[in-house]
């Protein structure tokens, strides 16, 4: 099949399948006698892992881990469940991060009175690095 099937059935773009190809992430197909790109039911079921795994987070090196899992058929489970909790470890540490930003920002807007003056707690607390965010 040519890449607008290939997208349309993985839920890629064309342009995010030939950045694939062209770092090695997957395999670029043969090649018809039109010079289109012909690609196999395999080969999309590949692409459309990697836009599973992308749209949960996973980075385009991860990636390349978790399909070097996929396609070997001495795997172990423990190796794709040790990449999930470490993603997921990130995901937390990240999510905590975000918390403590929300809750600064949160306390800044609460401490400035907003009006027509030109007391600001935001800007105070800014100049002088009175924001913690972790």
């Amino acid at each position: 099949m040519k890449i607008a099937e290939a997208a349309r059935q993985s839920g890629l773009s064309a342009k995010a399948i030939r950045y694939y190809e062209s770092i090695g992430l997957v395999a670029a197909p043969a090649r018809a006698d039109n010079g289109y790109r012909d690609y196999p039911p395999e080969a999309v079921d590949e692409l459309g892992f990697v836009q599973r795994a992308r749209a949960v987070g996973f980075s385009v090196d991860e990636c390349r881990q978790l399909l070097a899992l996929y396609r070997d058929p001495a795997r172990q489970s423990a190796h794709a469940r040790g990449l999930v909790l470490e993603k997921l470890a990130a995901l937390d540490e990240r999510l905590a991060q975000l918390h403590s930003m929300r809750d600064s920002l949160a306390d800044l807007a609460g401490r400035c009175r907003g009006d027509e003056g030109p007391e600001c707690a935001i800007l105070d607390d800014l100049a002088q690095g009175g924001l913690n965010h972790g």
